[in-house]
């Protein structure tokens, strides 16, 4: 065990991971053997012969799996950016034996009560915000974790979590695998029409890196799949990759449908167990919409909205492609392609015309600068940090105000074999109290991006400089923080929460005064035109009809999985049509969503998919705030940062959003800045 650098100190800065000599075989040992550390520090606690405090029980807890929450970081992090077959086999191993452990703590009635001991003399104790919160969450989570459950009820409760903690990573490897089998190779050039420059010649240079010399690739990585379907004249290819996406993990050798079944049967079996009605009310009654049916009142909200303007946008869209040729009727693996075509005719510009002012390294450089302006963020190239990838790279982020240290920020950008696909924000270590005293956070964000080629720079589309600035918004959450516990630093706060700072940060990609700090020509160093940046606007809600119902049935399916009995579930693609019957505007021609639908079934999503619109009204009305006070006003961000950023989840998120607001979120703001609402009005969420 001493030769394993997963448990050892780290000898780089910050205690950065040694990724430079951890290998695939020390990640099992090293859970066991900090479980093993683990099972000592938590003996200790439930063998003090002094009373239950504060400290000595809860602070003690929350820095007893200290050790196994760092390992355990690194390997799912890295299953996720960089997996392989070996780290597939070994999360079907770690998976139960961490959710063993963990249900062995929360079950551990000695344990249980000392906490509820602390817990019941809570109102007598001279406790700060943040105390009273990990308090809280800490007693929450034991009875969440089945403390209160005869003996019976806790060894299924524990067989359970063992099951699903193989379930989750199983479906996403399954969704990962499906989509690394298609490859559309194309030798003629005319299948190649209507496609831009760059994206022939990315996807040569993908044929020749996989030994089609002389040919094109065509993946379903987003980078690959979202220009072929948006620029490729021919229509049978866009049938054809547009067929292989929606069917990715349904009726292949990685088909995930048993998977789906058993995880809703387990999850509603679980939530039965701790005595809710469904699984949806067991993880709503701790998020800030608190109820199953305030998340279908809100989403029936914006379905009322949405599909009505999502039914004239695609009568609008049929008669455009009518007139320009297309005999047959529409259908979606047109929606992309005509829709490009519809924007070009109404606002006189192409979405491919923004990409060579965005290439990647100038555009992260101006996104790091737009985080100084208004967060007093430096990001400082660092060198002698070992990655998991030589396409990594790593920043020091410091905190201008003071001149001291922020943290580590990890930057992933391109896709790969074995990594997943889509843009997240991870953590290997979040800011707050340690055995070794407060640490800063190391933080990563993982996008897929458009990579570059032997003739050109990585060129970023402006919806993935909008993903880059999403990210940077979880980054920067995590970064800004400033709380005792690491439990409720940065993004570990109410999941209909956790996407507030990073939907607010796409809003500055509008802005002129921000582009024009960043956005130049690749090739002449030219601005981006103002005129370029106004189309931009005029256009920024269009489609806004049809996304935002597409949000809204994914949401709306998302709640059905988690409220429906699953004994009455029998066939998935039958339940998907059922569920999304009022939300679709074609008839389901491809396979069901869900098959792929990683956020809810692998992710954190369960029940919770919702909390991207919920938090688009929250992000609306605060930017608002910004656009009334100024995009870079100082006072405004300032605020923003104390009140929002700097607190995580150490106070309760409406609180924090009142201090920032002076009020609550206005309901309305979202449908407005979307143009589907005109009246202002003063009712609050």
């Amino acid at each position: 065990m001493s030769n394993n650098p997963l448990l050892e100190k780290s000898p780089h800065q910050y205690g950065a991971p040694a990724f430079d000599v951890i290998e695939e075989e020390h990640y099992l040992p090293a859970v066991k053997e900090a479980i093993k550390e683990a099972r000592q520090n938590i003996k200790s606690i439930k063998e003090n012969t002094d009373p239950a405090s504060f400290e000595n029980t809860v602070v003690a807890l929350e820095l007893s799996s200290e050790k196994l929450s760092t390992i355990t970081g690194i390997f799912y992090n890295q299953l996720s950016a960089a997996g392989t077959d070996t780290l597939e086999a070994l999360a079907q191993e770690i998976g139960p034996i961490n959710a063993a452990f963990g249900n062995e703590v929360a079950q551990d009635s000695k344990l249980f009560e000392r906490i509820k001991s602390v817990y019941n003399k809570r109102d007598k104790l001279t406790l700060t915000t943040e105390e009273k919160i990990l308090l809280e969450d800490t007693y929450k989570g034991f009875v969440r974790g089945g403390a209160l459950l005869n003996e019976k009820d806790k060894k299924r409760f524990k067989k359970i979590s063992e099951e699903l903690s193989k379930l989750h990573p199983a479906f996403a490897n399954n969704v990962k695998k499906s989509s690394e089998t298609f490859e559309m190779i194309i030798d003629n050039t005319d299948d190649l029409k209507g496609l831009p420059d760059n994206v022939i010649e990315m996807a040569q240079h993908m044929a020749e890196e996989k030994g089609h010399k002389g040919k094109w690739l065509f993946t379903l990585d987003y980078p690959s799949y979202v220009p072929f379907m948006t620029y490729a004249d021919n229509r049978d290819l866009r049938q054809k990759i547009w067929n292989a996406f929606g069917n990715r993990a349904y009726e292949d050798q990685y088909d995930n449908c048993e998977n789906i079944k058993n995880i809703v049967r387990l999850r509603d079996e679980k939530a039965k167990i701790l005595g809710y009605t469904n699984h949806a009310e067991y993880i709503l009654s701790e998020r800030m919409a608190k109820t199953p049916q305030n998340v279908f009142d809100f989403l029936e909200k914006l379905r009322s909205s949405y599909k009505p303007a999502a039914e004239k946008e695609l009568k609008e869209l049929t008669d455009f492609s009518t007139k320009n040729g297309l005999a047959d009727d529409i259908k979606p693996w047109d929606i992309a392609y005509y829709s490009e075509k519809q924007k070009q005719d109404l606002f006189g510009f192409s979405s491919e015309e923004f990409r060579p002012y965005f290439p990647l390294q100038e555009t992260l450089d101006g996104v790091f600068d737009h985080f100084t302006k208004l967060l007093d963020l430096k990001f400082v190239p660092i060198k002698g940090i070992p990655t998991w990838h030589e396409d990594v790279q790593t920043f020091e982020v410091i905190n201008q105000k003071n001149g001291e240290s922020s943290g580590l920020l990890y930057a992933d950008f391109f896709p790969r074999n074995g990594k997943k696909p889509g843009a997240w924000k991870t953590s290997y270590r979040d800011q707050g109290l340690t055995t070794d005293g407060m640490k800063k956070p190391i933080i990563s964000i993982v996008c897929n991006f458009t990579k570059p080629t032997k003739d050109s720079p990585s060129l970023l589309s402006f919806d993935e400089v909008t993903t880059l600035l999403h990210e940077m918004g979880h980054a920067v959450h995590a970064l800004c923080s400033d709380v005792t516990y690491s439990s409720q630093a940065g993004t570990n706060v109410l999941w209909d929460f956790v996407e507030l700072p990073s939907q607010l940060q796409e809003n500055w990609a509008y802005k002129e005064e921000t582009l024009h700090n960043f956005a130049r020509h690749y090739k002449t160093g030219q601005k981006i035109p103002k005129q370029l940046i106004t189309k931009l606007n005029k256009s920024k809600n269009f489609g806004v009809g049809i996304f935002g119902l597409r949000q809204v049935g994914l949401g709306m399916l998302d709640m059905l999985w988690h409220t429906t009995d699953p004994d009455n579930i029998d066939d998935i693609a039958n339940f998907e049509e059922e569920a999304t019957r009022t939300t679709r505007l074609f008839p389901p021609m491809g396979g069901p969503a869900s098959s792929a639908f990683s956020h809810i079934f692998a992710g954190g999503y369960s029940a919770g998919y919702y909390s991207y619109k919920w938090a688009e009204v929250l992000d609306a009305d605060a930017f608002e705030a910004f656009e009334e006070n100024g995009l870079y006003d100082l006072q405004t961000a300032e605020s923003y940062k104390e009140q929002i950023l700097s607190k995580g989840g150490s106070e309760k998120p409406e609180i924090l959003y009142r201090k920032f607001r002076g009020r609550d979120a206005d309901p309305d703001s979202l449908l407005r800045r979307e143009g589907l609402l005109k009246q202002k009005t003063k009712k609050a969420i």
